[in-house]
């Protein structure tokens, strides 16, 4: 189903609707007429599928100017309150998960300014848009989010959630942390054991999802997270910056093809070079470790986990000065 001038769009009516709506029949008792009925209700958003668009000018992507979206001064003082307001928490959730508090406050900072940002999109409209609707002339990512309209109407046929109500970002992330339903349903948390997950109201829970989607997907206690480095010489770099960002080469190979790291604790572990190009400025690089690594399965992106964690590291700074 393409997209039309008109928000009036009949989703169950797709060969793909009904299929799924069988599917969720088969897998979660949901009926077919239900799931169809639903769908029915949901709306073409316009704006999601112009929002998936590329820019029509592409320009170079600059670390700095994202940096500056997140690892700024209102973030981190927010950030601070956060942390403190939740303290026997976010403590509890690293005893539990081993990952650090300031961590998990930096991305529920990144993705929500601390529940301040949870979204204005009812998450049906948006899955549905996306699923039935994608725009032509792009890699189609509709099947992604076919399958998690199905997780979504699933996961309201589980929970409290009201499949009518629910708001989230215009890809369909909901909660404080921005979990897409395939990931409340695989990795949140029962926090505060009320027998309900809450990504929504429940900090506990929120907090504890985060913590548990990252040591599910292998966070470990004492890796490293992200290293400064100095480029001696700019000969290696094609082959260094060739993994991307899987954890590739020991230290002492990377000093050996130029690369010097900087800091009083070096990691024995195996790391990526990072590349943060800055425009027309001269481009910046790191050094991302297991941990650096786990943070893009949150979002699969370099500057996404390098804010996450510059982010995190203002913030224990922060907090340090403060005490």
């Amino acid at each position: 189903m393409q997209a039309e001038d008109t928000n009036r769009v009949n989703f169950a009516d797709s060969v793909q609707a009904k299929a799924m709506a069988q599917r969720l029949q088969e897998k979660e008792g949901i009926a077919v007429a239900d799931t169809l009925a639903l769908l029915q209700k949901a709306e073409l958003l316009p704006q999601v599928v112009q929002a998936v668009k590329p820019p029509k000018t592409k320009g170079v992507r600059n670390w700095d100017t994202y940096r500056n979206r997140f690892v700024e001064p209102y973030r981190i003082r927010k950030g601070v309150e956060f942390w403190n307001e939740n303290a026997g928490i976010l403590k509890e959730a690293e005893a539990r998960y081993g990952v650090p508090q300031e961590v998990i406050v930096a991305i529920i900072g990144v993705e929500t300014i601390y529940g301040q940002h949870i979204g204005n999109y009812r998450v049906l409209d948006s899955l549905a848009t996306l699923a039935f609707a994608y725009p032509e002339g792009q890699k189609d990512r509709s099947e992604f989010f076919l399958n998690e309209l199905e997780a979504f109407i699933a996961l309201c046929n589980k929970t409290h959630l009201d499949a009518l109500e629910v708001k989230g970002s215009y890809a369909g992330a909901i909660g404080l942390g921005q979990f897409m339903p395939s990931s409340w349903i695989a990795y949140a948390v029962d926090g505060d054991a009320d027998g309900i997950v809450d990504l929504f109201n429940s900090r506990k829970d929120a907090i504890f999802s985060v913590a548990n989607f990252l040591k599910v997907h292998g966070w470990e206690t004492g890796k490293a997270t992200r290293v400064l480095v100095d480029i001696q010489h700019a000969d290696n770099l094609t082959e260094l910056l060739a993994p991307d960002i899987v954890p590739t080469f020991t230290p002492a190979v990377l000093h050996e093809k130029g690369v010097k790291l900087t800091g009083q604790a070096l990691p024995d572990e195996k790391l990526a070079l990072i590349e943060l190009v800055r425009g027309e400025a001269e481009t910046a690089y790191v050094a991302g470790g297991q941990n650096f690594y786990v943070v893009t399965r949150y979002n699969r992106s370099s500057f996404y986990a390098n804010a996450v964690l510059e982010l995190s590291e203002a913030l224990r700074l922060r907090k340090r000065m403060a005490n």
